[in-house]
């Protein structure tokens, strides 16, 4: 009876296992091929295709089909990281599967950069292909007499039972989906990944390498609670009252000038002035490019080194923070500071809203709040932005505050976005290539973060209690025809800490991102 099971499904079975590799030489960078990769990686390919095969074949009882499934959803996920990578410079990782759902929620986030052209013909392509298979291929358990289990193979008191066959079907199949499962656990045990996604997946492959992250994403997080930088919540504060804080995580910011000489100077004029009345300033390393805010992000509150956070450097928000962990704002909290982020986007993507009342943070300002905000391009401007930090401000107590600003105005995709020649002209001192309009377009939302700078120093300059202001950028924008045509950017964005009312030299100084908070806090006189 295996036999007769067997027989039939090994054809398409032994098809698809080697079209998946085909598929996965589409991917950049390419895995090397099969035999140069550990045993343990091709092994792990192989039990995931016998339990996608096995699952598929449950689903549409049509083995060829279940094959034409398998191979759409790999084909999905390598046009998915080939997009990733032209524009992040990253392949899809495990964590990234997290974005299916999001990018269905909040399309304009991610669609224009995998291509709506794509998008489209990828859905239509299933449709016909869903069709097609639906109505070229027969159904093996289709009637009494189906192809896997004979009449003479039945025990006699199943002999003119219609459902004897199927339960047979449905209980061979569950031994395949059982058996690449378990091969595909057991083997998965013997990778070894190095965390860093081009590398792994060159050596492992698509699925070995997909499997090797999500066995590490599962491990368990107090090692790396170990080693948090607020885990101790005890300062040294100099006398008198605690003065507020703000910190400002200016979207794709950098100084553009360092990177292409034709920008205008005055495009960031407010923030020349602040850089030359800060404490510190400088080039900031930063853990994302083009993308990926809440690494930046979580790195500067934690004050983590990406590489001490393990798999979760990815998305230290899907499962490490969310679960609570030692930051910057439960350190001010313990100090007797009100804390408060704001951010002018759903308080549920990326799960901030579980996330930040477990990492210290008291109030979440939400897009809820900007219900009558202007927009500039697809989000909240950052002018409104700016009225908003400065309201609370205005409406706090005796208590001091600790504002956390996530702007959202320079968000891509800048493409999908216009500007007139004569913006462009105001915005640049030489005409810029072809195609290279991004840029303008970036520069234009620059000018009204420096707008914002601006409008904050003033507003800090005119309280009565002592204020630090925190500025940096989370990572470069996404401009790949930019970056073609007039140079790749290094990667580095810009920040300064700046103290209200105190003479200062302005000293530069390169920092790295999750050193920024501690800087941040020793300008506050409130050394950890």
């Amino acid at each position: 009876m295996i036999e007769a099971f067997w027989t039939p499904l090994l054809p398409p079975y032994l098809i698809g296992l080697v079209l998946s590799f085909a598929v996965e030489a589409l991917l950049t960078p390419r895995p090397v091929a099969p035999w140069k990769r550990p045993m343990a990686a091709v092994g792990v390919h192989v039990g995931v295709w016998t339990l996608a095969f096995a699952l598929e074949l449950m689903l549409f009882r049509r083995p060829y089909f279940a094959v034409a499934n398998v191979l759409a959803i790999e084909l999905l996920i390598v046009l998915v990281s080939n997009a990733k990578y032209k524009a992040l410079k990253e392949p899809f990782v495990y964590p990234d599967f997290e974005y299916f759902l999001d990018a269905i929620k909040h399309p304009r986030l991610y669609l224009p950069f995998f291509g709506v052209g794509k998008a489209v013909a990828a859905g239509g392509g299933y449709g016909l292909a869903l069709w097609a298979g639906l109505a070229l291929e027969d159904s093996v358990t289709a009637g009494a007499g189906v192809w896997l289990v004979s009449f003479a193979d039945l025990p006699q008191e199943h002999m003119f039972d219609p459902t004897a066959p199927t339960l047979l079907f449905f209980g061979h199949a569950i031994v395949i989906a059982v058996i690449g499962a378990t091969a595909t656990v057991q083997i998965g045990r013997h990778l070894r990944a190095e965390l860093n996604a081009d590398a792994d997946l060159t050596h492992f492959g698509l699925f070995a390498s997909l499997c090797a992250y999500r066995r590490l994403e599962r491990e368990s997080i107090a090692p790396i609670r170990e080693l948090a930088s607020f885990k101790a919540t005890r300062a040294a504060i100099e006398d008198g009252p605690l003065n507020d804080i703000i910190v400002v995580q200016s979207e794709s910011f950098f100084d553009a000038r360092r990177a292409y000489p034709t920008v205008s100077e005055d495009v960031l004029s407010n923030f020349d002035v602040l850089r030359s009345e800060s404490e510190l300033h400088g080039v900031l390393t930063v853990a994302a490019w083009g993308a990926n805010t809440v690494r930046t992000e979580f790195s500067f509150l934690a004050g983590m080194n990406p590489e001490k956070l393990g798999i979760h450097r990815y998305n230290p928000y899907r499962k490490l923070a969310v679960k609570g962990f030692p930051t910057i704002a439960s350190h001010l909290r313990c100090l007797g500071y009100k804390t408060i982020c704001v951010h002018p986007y759903h308080k549920k993507f990326y799960g901030r809203d579980k996330v930040f009342p477990a990492i210290g943070f008291d109030e979440f300002v939400d897009i809820e709040h900007f219900k009558d905000a202007k927009l500039e391009g697809a989000y909240v401007a950052d002018s409104e932005v700016c009225k908003k930090i400065i309201d609370i401000l205005r409406e706090s107590s005796n208590q001091p505050i600790y504002v956390h600003v996530i702007t959202m105005e320079n968000h891509g995709p800048l493409h999908w976005e216009k500007i007139s020649q004569e913006e462009i002209e105001g915005l640049v001192t030489s005409p810029l290539p072809k195609s290279c309009e991004d840029l303008a377009i970036y520069l234009r939302h620059l000018r009204n973060a420096d707008t914002m700078f601006g409008e904050l120093r003033r507003a800090l300059l005119h309280r009565d209690r002592e204020a630090t202001l925190c500025i940096f950028g989370d990572h470069v924008p996404i401009m790949p025809t930019v970056y073609g045509k007039l140079g790749m950017t290094d990667g580095t964005t810009d920040y300064l800490i700046w103290r209200a009312r105190r003479s200062s030299q302005g000293v530069s100084r390169p920092m790295r991102i999750d050193h920024l908070a501690q800087a941040m806090l020793n300008v506050a006189a409130l050394r950890q």
